[in-house]
């Protein structure tokens, strides 16, 4: 009987409805945050139209999951605004056969958005409750393309690399070596950078011939990057 009262709550017109309420939450996101503010590519739209970010948030948080604003996820983390991290998706111009690097997994959602749209996302969160809550997430809802990591952040995933693009979602006060190492040729890394706790300078970091070029596409505030020794 347990089974049986489990499958009608799954399909009861209750929970559909509530799923619907859920679509419509997220169409109403791109319709009135992002899409007015200058996203524009596709499949990052699309991307964001499919994630259900409600699921990457505490419970009781549910209910403010597709305003556009931060929401803390524990541990002094937050997941991002939802213009956030379409913004800079869209930036790092992701293509199907993608490989991206993801510095700072968090909730995952960020990760799950990039999921949907390149082959493969490769993402280090350093704090191991994040790492082992979004690990578990992630695979039960089947984004079977994200592979995840516990490790500091600073030194990439050389074994994995190297990367068409790298997104790192905390700030660092500068952009770690390793992470250059490890873009491609022509390859484009999204960082901000800057003081914690303070405004800091979104980069746009490009590598050709060898060489890295950065500038800046906007100023944000971002959690601290955080390392081992700290």
């Amino acid at each position: 009987m347990a089974r049986l009262f489990i499958v009608f709550l799954l399909f009861s017109p209750l929970f559909l409805s509530s799923q619907n309420d859920y679509l419509e939450a997220r169409e109403r996101m791109i319709a009135d945050d992002i899409k007015p503010r200058g996203v524009k590519d596709k499949a990052t739209l699309n991307a964001l139209n499919e994630v259900p970010r409600h699921l990457f948030v505490p419970q009781e948080l549910w209910s403010q999951a597709y305003r556009d604003g931060p929401l803390p996820i524990g541990y002094g983390q937050t997941i991002s605004q939802p213009y956030i991290v379409a913004f800079m998706t869209e930036a790092i111009k992701p293509e199907s056969d993608f490989k991206v690097l993801e510095i700072g997994t968090g909730s995952g959602y960020q990760a799950a958005i990039l999921s949907r749209i390149v082959d493969s996302v490769y993402t280090i969160e350093i704090i191991d409750e994040l790492y082992s809550r979004s690990k578990k997430q992630l695979k039960e809802l089947g984004y079977n393309n994200i592979m995840t990591k516990s490790a500091d952040g600073y030194f990439g995933w050389e074994e994995k690399g190297p990367f068409d693009a790298i997104v790192v979602t905390a700030a660092a006060e500068f952009v770690p070596p390793p992470l250059i190492d490890q873009l491609k040729e022509g390859g484009r890394m999204i960082i901000p950078v800057g003081t914690p706790f303070a405004t800091q300078q979104l980069l746009m970091v490009t590598k050709k011939g060898g060489k890295t070029k950065s500038r800046n596409l906007m100023f944000v505030r971002f959690v601290p990057f955080t390392r081992r020794s700290e």
